[in-house]
């Protein structure tokens, strides 16, 4: 969001505190993309707030109640308010529970049993939602349009189109076994608590293999991850640079440095496998002379959440 929006958006958080009793004298900006994520003091309360209708809101509440019902380890919901949507001057906020980050950070074997625990409740808590593959359309829908990818030059509109489709047919032509998943559980929407680590940002939440999830998460995490199918895996790996290289070479795309990342992802995909995660590639290019500049504890979650500033996942 661009400073204006960023201040009526803290307004229009604050306010639905206000509103329910919960004293919000000051709101400290967590992170900034299509999405704006708050802490509201002195009440603590986790706000994320969005323009109406460029979010899947409700979704995401819906989703968190039934995930917390069957034990997962997700970011539950702010107590003290009831479970829904707010709307103030355009905006959509919802509150959640706010957490003190803790040091050091979720281990790899930690990291790895909590996915395994949250999709083994997605599979109890099943609800309608894309498929994985509705990410790939958007990614195709930004390459094969000009107008929204103009920098992109042909040779490279046509391999990276190319490429999406064919993993696109290898990924379906594999015919594993697919359920709800996060989405985007990178490192960027995993908190490190008291409690052990919990999953945020729930609108990503879409329907496929559980290498999709992996594909999406350190080298390290995969290794502790029980029956991975590594061929799958490498092709989501492959899927997710593909994606990202789309995204970042978008018209209007905020990603700071973001043409060095979609040149980057291009090259990597010419040049083959080993397919590295998308955190080494940004600890990669963070090292070289130009880092982006952006949260050292996002970096991950801006490669992807950013692709698409006023766009979000809507479930079916």
């Amino acid at each position: 969001m661009n400073i204006t929006d960023v201040t009526r958006a803290i307004a229009a958080a604050t306010s639905v505190a206000a509103s329910l009793d919960l004293p919000a004298n000051d709101a400290i900006v967590l992170h900034n993309s299509n999405k704006l994520a708050l802490r509201l003091t002195p009440c603590d309360v986790f706000a994320r707030v969005a323009p109406v209708g460029q979010e899947v809101a409700q979704f995401e509440v819906d989703l968190a109640q039934r995930l917390t019902e069957v034990g997962c380890p997700v970011c539950p919901l702010e107590p003290r308010a009831d479970p829904r949507v707010y709307t103030r001057d355009g905006f959509a906020v919802t509150l959640w529970t706010y957490y003190e980050p803790v040091t050091p950070h979720t281990s790899p074997v930690d990291y790895a049993k909590a996915l395994e625990q949250l999709h083994a409740g997605m599979r109890k808590a099943d609800v309608p939602s894309p498929r994985f593959t509705d990410r790939i359309t958007e990614a195709e829908e930004v390459v094969a349009d000009p107008d929204r990818s103009p920098e992109l030059t042909d040779a490279d509109r046509v391999f990276l189109s190319g490429r999406l489709a064919s993993l696109r047919r290898a990924i379906d032509d594999r015919g594993a076994v697919e359920q709800l998943l996060h989405g985007e559980p990178h490192p960027g929407n995993v908190l490190s608590t008291k409690n052990g680590p919990l999953f945020i940002d729930l609108e990503t939440c879409c329907r496929g293999p559980v290498e999709f999830d992996l594909a999406h998460v350190p080298e390290a995490v995969c290794e502790h991850y029980p029956s991975v199918d590594q061929g799958l895996l490498d092709e989501c790996r492959q899927l997710v640079i593909a994606m990202v290289a789309a995204w970042r070479w978008e018209f209007g795309d905020q990603f700071p440095n973001g043409r060095r990342f979609g040149e980057e992802f291009l090259r990597l995909l010419r040049e083959g496998p080993p397919w590295p995660t998308l955190d080494t590639v940004t600890r990669r290019l963070e090292s070289g002379p130009h880092p982006p500049d952006i949260s050292p504890h996002r970096h991950t979650a801006g490669i992807i959440n950013r692709h698409h500033p006023t766009a979000t996942r809507k479930p079916q």
